[in-house]
């Protein structure tokens, strides 16, 4: 349960800024609430105390240069073209930050991909980290991102320049291919997100 000394007005302004809704306080000594994704933020005078099962979804956004993450990311289509899904995870030395899944329409397993990857990326910055280490077991994509492999295909080309500028915005990024087992919680969510 991280305890954070500052000045909790200031604490409430960036909550605030990043669309995380507050909440008076429970008890006399609570100046105010906040609640993001299995985190809880209580402000007390000169401190802010948080609790959950997920407090770095509270404290990322409070840092300074809020550190390094390792961000995950799949793609899923059915039909190549078909049905597609993404899924993405983020992970720190807590553990999971946030994940996410979600069914995007009709699309090639390729463009399933880059859409998986732009989600993670904005989630990565939503998130507050200026440090991140992107990994996805699709060897194409991460290939053509890192200007190994060319884009041909106009609508790749697109995605192309959407992941390098997001990429480009980070202090310090890296992208590597990884094997689909090192990968699998994106997966995971991909997967499901179809099968909803």
């Amino acid at each position: 349960m991280p305890t954070i000394d500052c000045d909790p007005d200031a604490a409430r302004d960036r909550l605030v800024e990043a669309g995380v809704e507050i909440e008076p306080g429970n008890t006399e000594h609570e100046r105010w609430r906040a609640e993001r994704d299995g985190a809880v933020a209580v402000a007390y005078e000169g401190s802010l105390v948080v609790q959950g099962e997920n407090p770095t979804a509270i404290t990322s956004l409070l840092s300074d240069g809020s550190g390094r993450a390792h961000v995950y990311f799949d793609g899923a289509s059915r039909g190549n073209p078909g049905p597609a899904a993404v899924g993405w995870c983020l992970v720190t030395s807590d553990g999971i930050v946030a994940e996410g899944g979600r069914r995007i329409g009709e699309a090639t397993n390729n463009q399933a991909e880059y859409e998986a990857l732009l989600a993670a990326l904005r989630a990565a910055k939503g998130y507050g980290f200026d440090e991140i280490d992107v990994r996805g077991d699709s060897e194409l994509i991460v290939k053509q991102v890192r200007g190994e492999w060319n884009v041909n295909d106009p609508t790749l080309q697109e995605y192309r320049i959407e992941a390098r500028s997001l990429l480009e915005s980070f202090d310090r990024f890296s992208i590597a291919h990884v094997p689909r087992s090192v990968n699998d919680r994106a997966d995971e969510l991909a997967n499901e997100a179809l099968d909803e």
